[in-house]
Order: structure tokens, then sequence, then C-alpha cells
């Protein structure tokens, strides 16, 4: 019994390295400033749908981004751990978009896409931590979800039994098919990429990147259809320009700070029970905890 599975995959910026010059004036995140990485939850994600295709025969993963044309860098990369294709969908309509317009980008997309069993995502963004977007998506195309996965434990023709990780325990549940998972940190690491299908895919790109090429790869491209990784705009997904870009994005970011902790903010301690008694009073009485 194979699937077909979508992987939501967002290129992000590393928040562990954001400066003064990390928003714009428009209160939108300013990509070029900061180094942009596979947002680390949908690597989680991804992984669960390689072991879907592990396990059952047939499976074919997808991996789904929306940005910049530079967001093609996750494709290959998750074609490079094991995933079959992927679509960029990029335009500078969707520029400035917050998780409503966003969302409502990614689920025009997938009605485009035909058959879908599964659609698989990270619990959230660096860039936004909102958790949004998943439930969102699950939302619009009128599907049921399952949040804080953890693992998928079985697949049936019409089914799924999912591990949710919650804040005070793991549950298990069910869920009919087609569905939205989204996945937590807490499931297993992605796994590497693997040295064949990093060979095999190391000239995937899109055709933009093609035509900014030097190179002439038209022959090796007619020749691997593999390689060509699809791009989708505006025009290819039937959607509404209202609920695009910063029309559609309700969303206002008016200010972001970044805060350094100094030596003096911190406290030694040793592992007496007193000392650790008295920093939950501390921390209970100044609301950092309770």
């Amino acid at each position: 019994m194979g699937l077909k599975v979508i992987v939501l995959a967002k290129q992000v910026p590393d928040t562990r390295n954001v400066g003064k010059d990390a928003m714009k004036a428009d209160g939108t995140v300013n990509r070029a400033a900061l180094p942009a990485i596979f947002n680390p939850e949908d690597l989680n994600a991804l992984e669960q749908a390689l072991r879907l295709k592990d396990r059952y025969p047939g499976t074919e993963v997808t991996i789904l981004t929306m940005g910049p044309g530079r967001a093609a860098d996750i494709i290959r990369e998750g074609l490079f751990r094991g995933a079959d294709d992927g679509y960029l969908l990029t335009d500078r309509a969707f520029a400035g978009s917050d998780t409503l317009a966003t969302s409502y980008a990614i689920s025009c997309a997938i009605k485009k896409m035909n058959g879908v069993d599964l659609i698989i995502a990270g619990r959230q963004a660096i860039d936004g931590d909102t958790a949004q977007v998943g439930p969102q998506v699950a939302e619009k195309l009128g599907l049921p979800q399952v949040t804080y996965a953890e693992e998928v434990l079985s697949v049936d023709k019409d089914k799924m039994v999912i591990k949710r990780r919650l804040e005070r325990g793991v549950e298990t549940v069910e869920m009919p098919l087609p569905g939205v998972i989204t996945v937590n940190a807490s499931a297993p690491d992605c796994r590497p990429r693997n040295a064949k299908l990093t060979m095999k895919f190391k000239h995937a790109k899109t055709i933009t990147e093609r035509q900014g090429e030097a190179e002439d790869y038209i022959d090796m491209t007619a020749d691997r259809p593999y390689l060509n990784i699809a791009e989708m705009s505006v025009n290819d997904i039937d959607s509404d320009a209202k609920w695009l870009g910063l029309t559609g994005s309700p969303t206002k970011v008016k200010k972001i700070e970044n805060v350094v902790f100094q030596a003096k903010e911190s406290k030694r301690l040793t592992p007496s029970d007193e000392e650790i008694d008295e920093l939950m009073k501390d921390l209970i009485a100044n609301h950092t905890i309770g």
C-alpha cells in the first residue's frame, strides 16, 4: 500500500544569530541578513515521512515549500535525504505573508496536487514560533488533523494511528485519511544525507536557477527529468490575490528585540535542597514560572 505524502518544509533564518538588522521597516524579517537553514521541526516531519516510505512500498514523499528562489536549497536537502521530488511555491505576490496568507497559498497549491493521502509538517517554525500553519492548512482543506505527533505507529488504507507527546504525558490517537499531522522536536531526528542520493540530485534545480547558470544542463535534464524541481507561481494555484502576501496578512509585527543575558544575571547553585528551594521561590516570586 503506497501513500502520497507531502512534507511542508520552510527555509528559515537562523534565529541563533539575530542582530539589529534582522527586521525591516515594514515589520517583516530581513532574511538576507541571516543565514538560512532547514526549519528543525520540519526535518523531524521529513523523517516520519521517510519512515513511512521505508515501511510501505510505493510511498512517494514530496517536499512543498513557499519562499524565494533560494528556498530550493531545502528541497535539494530533502532529496539528498530520501524525498522523491519537490515543489517550490514562489512569487513576489507571496512576499510578507503571515500564517493566514501562507496557509491559504499552501492549501491552494495542495489542491492542485491530486490524490494526497497525508500532509506532514513540523509543529512550528523557529522564526515565528506560532504553530499555526499546519492546523490552518488542515482547516482550509477540510481535513482532520493531529498535532504534537511523535511517531506514526501504523497505517491502514483509510486510517492511521499516531503517538502524541503532550506536556503531561503521551497519548495514542487514530485519524482518518487523508489528514494532516504536525510533528514535535521530540520525534526522531532526520536521517543524514545519503551519499548516492546526493550524487543523483546534486544538479537538481528549478527552471529559474537554470536560467541564471553559466553552464548548460539542458541535455542532462532532458534525460533525467528528476533533476527538475517544479516551481508554482500565483498563476498556478487558482488563488484570490486579496488573501495573499501583505494584503492578506492581518498580523503586523511592530518590533523585535534581541535579548542577551549577561553574566551578572546568572546565579551559581550547589546541588543542595536548600538552594534549589530558594531558587524555586525566587522564580515564582518574579513570575518566571507559576
